[in-house]
């Protein structure tokens, strides 16, 4: 972690808006993805038959891409947001291995309000209402198994969260699955007004019990990658 990233953490941690947590498990972990929009994997973990869910695209897959490039497997990336769906349908019709779907993920079938950036050069939008999010449309959502059982998968290695704060949503029914998924890599949103620190350490403790470690956290102690072996 980078000295200003180290300072600004733990003023988070004075002010509680922020809580101490570090890595639990000691393994090569590679970042994939710009700065700004990326995660730690574990790259062993992966080979070219892996099956890589990405929830949340917004206006960047470098992650995606990265993950195409290093381990030849097929991500599948699901957004609902219709600037990600717009900026799909522009950008990324070439890239082989990749599929879109836009839909969002949330814990049943269903269309759910979503709150979109007051700054039209923002994308991300929010199930919560947020000071920066105005505009309000509805868009489709599904439960992973739904999905799962659409695409006919029977294992995923990794899923990849950036959903704006839906991941305190889904995260028991992913725990809730038949199998394990090997590793999950999450941006939490406590930063957010209306949905706070208690939540992100929940959403840890059910990690924990069910069987997963943290493998990797990012300078900016925001996107957390978790290995259950």
């Amino acid at each position: 972690m980078s000295y200003k990233n180290q300072l600004a953490y733990f003023y988070k941690i004075f002010k509680r808006k922020e809580f101490w947590i570090s890595r639990e498990l000691r393994c090569k972990i590679v970042w994939l993805g710009t700065d700004n929009a990326g995660f730690y994997v574990v790259p062993h973990l992966l080979n070219e038959k892996s099956i890589v869910y990405s929830f949340g695209v917004g206006e960047n897959i470098s992650f995606d891409k990265d993950i195409i490039k290093h381990f030849s497997c097929s991500v599948f990336a699901f957004d609902p947001t219709p600037k990600s769906i717009k900026f799909v349908e522009r950008n990324v019709s070439d890239i082989e291995n990749f599929i879109f779907f836009p839909f969002g993920l949330y814990n049943k079938d269903c269309h759910i309000d979503f709150y979109l950036p007051q700054n039209p050069n923002f994308v991300s939008g929010s199930t919560y209402k947020e000071d920066t999010l105005k505009e309000k449309i509805s868009v489709p959502v599904k439960q992973i198994s739904t999905i799962i059982k659409d695409l006919g998968h029977t294992q995923i290695d990794l899923i990849k969260m950036d959903i704006e704060g839906t991941e305190y949503d889904v995260i028991d029914d992913i725990l809730g699955l038949d199998y394990h998924v090997p590793q999950i890599a999450i941006e939490l949103h406590h930063r957010f007004k209306n949905i706070g620190i208690a939540k992100s350490k929940d959403l840890l403790r059910k990690m924990k019990n069910a069987g997963y470690k943290i493998a990797a956290i990012s300078d900016t102690h925001e996107e957390y990658t978790f290995v259950k072996l």
